[in-house]
């Protein structure tokens, strides 16, 4: 097993963080304090590859939690990226690549007839339910335990991902007002939403539903699951948003939608669409996104919208990631591999462990029971990831520091580096 080098400097790094930024860290899923570590202050990546200031290299199944999927430093991006810097870093007016952004993703999602940027997954998702709320005249939404939608205030009702790993249901300065209308079913619980559609249909705006959940673990949705969400909402007259900050253009180029063949009415997207930039963007029907200002009453505005350096990089991955022929044939084989292998690992190490698994998302989840749901996933022993994580992180595997995290596969990741993970699992386990 490979033995990481000195970590003084992550360390020292770490102390100054802890005194002029809360926690140490700038998104609380970078904390490594539910594992017991310090975290690794990364200097570089390139490939599959991270490196931290200590100059110790990683294999990396964080991947910028998701958007990282051709790998790290891609040369196409990175020139694309490059190439967009010589002409200025931000106009705060429109652009032709923000153009050309919103016909590729119309093209490539046919759920989407019109599309509008944004700067990030949170601020997508707060979009998308306003647009929701505007065009129905209606005020509640339904989202589902263990399922994040970022940080706004609607959504941090029984949120998962790091509000999930810190064991806060809720935040401190949401006030009830703004969570009032926020209604909450269990994640594959198709029942229980047709109770809260008996009790409140008239005044439900959206249902929200990560299509794959991937902020409590990987989690599946069960047969019958997001059809039975699509039939609910149309009986209703209410939206079905898909919230794809994660599994767009992740499993497939048009998305858990595609992959599925269920059509939301309205769609959010994270980074991937910026080539791992901080861009976001949400999108959907035509009669609904004429509801955005300057079009229609729904007002969202964002100075960045847009950015063209941000635009240049996820036209260059997107654009790959189409032109591959039999892309996420090969990457979905070669997570075969490393998933399947971990699965044959654990049964003979025993019953107590499950591991779910989608595409290139998957995760270990420390618990002999079936994690189909929030209640499910967090039977986890965290105690026991803790231990796994460090001996991992050790071997010089990268993995989130938390029970309640995606393991992201990447096109970078090569044969001898899914064995030498799997090595390291058997270490553990066997």
């Amino acid at each position: 097993m490979k033995e990481t080098q000195t970590i003084k400097r992550s360390e020292m790094l770490f102390e100054r963080a802890l005194k002029r930024i809360p926690g140490g860290v700038n998104s609380p899923v970078r904390a490594f304090g539910s594992v017991g570590e310090a975290p690794r202050l990364i200097a570089s990546a390139d490939g599959s590859h991270l490196t931290d200031v200590d100059g110790n290299t990683y294999l990396d199944f964080i991947g910028s939690w998701g958007p990282m999927i051709l790998g790290h430093n891609h040369p196409v991006v990175l020139e694309a990226v490059q190439e967009a810097c010589t002409h200025g870093l931000s106009f705060g007016a429109a652009t032709e690549r923000e153009v050309e952004m919103a016909e590729l993703i119309c093209s490539l999602v046919p759920s989407i007839e019109m599309v509008r940027m944004v700067n990030s997954g949170t601020e997508a998702v707060m979009s998308a339910l306003r647009v929701a709320r505007g065009y129905t005249g209606r005020s509640k939404l339904i989202k589902f335990a263990g399922c994040y939608h970022g940080h706004c205030d609607a959504m941090l009702v029984k949120a998962g991902s790091g509000v999930m790993t810190a064991g806060i249901p809720d935040s401190a300065g949401v006030p009830t007002s703004c969570t009032k209308d926020t209604l909450t079913a269990g994640y594959n619980d198709l029942d229980y939403v047709k109770r809260l559609f008996e009790l409140c249909g008239n005044d439900i705006a959206a249902v929200i539903v990560e299509p794959v959940g991937a902020n409590m673990g990987v989690v599946p949705p069960e047969e019958g699951f997001l059809e039975g969400l699509r039939e609910l909402c149309t009986k209703n007259g209410s939206l079905l948003i898909f919230d794809e900050v994660i599994t767009g253009f992740r499993l497939g180029l048009s998305g858990a939608q595609g992959h599925f063949g269920v059509n939301p009415d309205l769609t959010t997207f994270g980074k991937i669409i910026g080539g791992g930039m901080p861009v976001g963007a949400y999108g959907g029907r035509k009669d609904v996104m004429e509801m955005v200002a300057p079009l229609g009453a729904v007002y969202q505005a964002g100075t960045l919208s847009g950015n063209p350096v941000a635009m240049a990089a996820g036209l260059a991955e997107l654009r790959l990631l189409r032109d591959t022929p039999d892309f996420y044939e090969k990457l979905h084989q070669k997570s075969e591999r490393l998933f399947e292998g971990m699965k044959e690992i654990l049964r003979e190490a025993g019953s107590s462990y499950q591991l779910n698994y989608i595409g290139s998302l998957g995760s270990l989840f420390f618990t002999p029971e079936k994690v189909k749901d929030y209640a499910s996933a967090k039977t986890s022993d965290t105690e026991a990831f803790a231990r796994y994580f460090s001996h991992m992180l050790r071997a010089g595997i990268y993995l989130a520091p938390s029970q309640f995290e995606a393991m992201f596969v990447s096109a970078a990741l090569t044969e001898e580096e899914i064995e030498r993970t799997l090595t390291a699992v058997r270490e553990y386990f066997l």
